[in-house]
């Protein structure tokens, strides 16, 4: 077990440091390749393929950088203008929405994965607050490559409702039809100055409500995963706002939050990983491979999802909700689990109900980007602050009626 005098900030600096690591070291820095610029989707597993969604996160680490003076505004400049150049020029995909996966050097599609809105919209995000952070060129080609995004060939007409997936395979399949990780597609595409969908669309998808022990009135999701209540918030700052429906989307991820970590509190006598301080059920690496456990509310069977894995990411990506026990399940990771701890700070997930306990190798680089772009959020609002600057982002809300809530209107 290892110790550290001071708990708190110092430990939080020290992984946001190591997590920035991740996205200034696996990424493709020739600059004479069509894929400069795209961040590896992990380590390990999969060394020659990018994800988009960790190239978005790559890109806020990016000012994230600057701020620190790990990097020179000048070279963290260079590298996003040209990384979004990858994107205008090279990136496969189809009527401004891109594949999932694609390879590091050329930019096309892996593993006959699907056209993604959600990745697509996790870069754009990080390619918005580039260009509001930089300027200039980088925010020139950020709007360009956002004004691209056609949202309404990604609409089902016939119900008002995002799709899940395309590929050119099998076309559109599945639906957006619950609450899940999906608002910034609506504030986005509410906003669109090329090919807006109507406000509406926002309050169609179905918001199921349930409760778990003390935290009530749960909007909860399909799969009872964290990261569905944590990566629209890494953007949008949504403390203090409400809708027309009376929701306060930063208070019920608290809620959900803290409903999580007593599902693993509950479970402990069961599932030896589980703990007060060992908590945070969402999509990471497993003994059986990538999985997405979660907790109550949900609407799954959770003895066939769950497997006993717990990753780091879920507590760290939940600071802003619940400040104080992310902080003492870092303090448990830490301390306890020497296997946990390398190069780019913690790693994907443990289990200890096998016989021989099993500790992840791996990062993955959306996990890595929850963790650095919500830990920065919690210690200075970064992210929160260049993001929510941009002016569509400030026009998507307004026409949603995501309003503060002293100004709120009930329409």
């Amino acid at each position: 077990m290892r110790i550290i005098k001071s708990y708190g900030n110092k430990l939080i600096n020290k992984e946001i440091k190591r997590s920035y690591k991740f996205f200034a070291n696996e990424w493709n820095k020739n600059e004479s390749s069509k894929g400069y610029g795209l961040v590896r989707d992990k380590t390990i597993i999969a060394e020659d393929v990018a994800s988009i969604a960790s190239v978005g996160y790559g890109l806020a680490a990016l000012v994230i950088g600057v701020e620190h003076k790990w990097i020179s505004f000048n070279k963290a400049y260079i590298r996003a203008n040209k990384t979004l150049d990858t994107f205008i020029n090279n990136v496969e995909g189809k009527n401004g929405f891109y594949y999932h996966f694609i390879n590091m050097e050329t930019g096309k599609r892996e593993w006959n994965c699907e056209i993604s809105i959600i990745d697509t919209a996790i870069f754009i995000c990080g390619a918005i607050t580039a260009g509001e952070y930089f300027g200039k060129e980088v925010k020139e080609k950020a709007t360009m490559l956002y004004k691209r995004m056609d949202w309404r060939w990604y609409t089902n007409k016939e119900n008002d409702m995002f799709y899940m997936g395309y590929t050119p395979e099998k076309g559109f399949w599945g639906q957006w039809d619950m609450y899940a990780e999906q608002l910034m597609l609506y504030i986005l595409g509410v906003s669109s100055p090329t090919f807006p969908i109507s406000s509406e669309m926002y309050y169609k998808f179905k918001r199921p409500i349930a409760s778990y022990k003390e935290n009530k009135d749960i909007i909860y999701t399909y799969c009872g995963a964290l990261f569905a209540y944590q990566f629209s918030h890494v953007w949008f700052d949504f403390r203090n706002t409400i809708d027309s429906d009376g929701v306060n989307w930063f208070e019920n991820s608290v809620k959900a939050t803290k409903a999580n970590r007593q599902y693993c509190i509950d479970n402990s006598k069961y599932i030896k990983t589980y703990g007060e301080n060992s908590w945070g059920l969402t999509a990471c690496l497993s003994p059986k491979g990538y999985i997405g456990p979660g907790a109550e509310p949900c609407n799954v069977d959770l003895n066939v999802e769950n497997d006993g894995t717990i990753t780091p990411c879920g507590a760290i990506g939940s600071i802003v909700f619940t400040p104080k026990e992310s902080i003492k399940a870092m303090e448990y990771y830490y301390n306890n689990f020497t296997q946990l701890w390398g190069k780019y700070g913690f790693k994907d997930g443990y289990n200890l109900t096998l016989e021989k306990p099993w500790f992840a190798k791996e990062y993955i680089g959306i996990d890595k980007g929850i963790e650095l772009l919500m830990l920065e959020n919690y210690l200075h609002g970064t992210i929160w602050k260049y993001f929510m600057k941009n002016k569509y982002v400030i026009e998507g809300l307004s026409k949603l009626n995501i309003v503060k809530e002293k100004n709120y209107i009930l329409k």
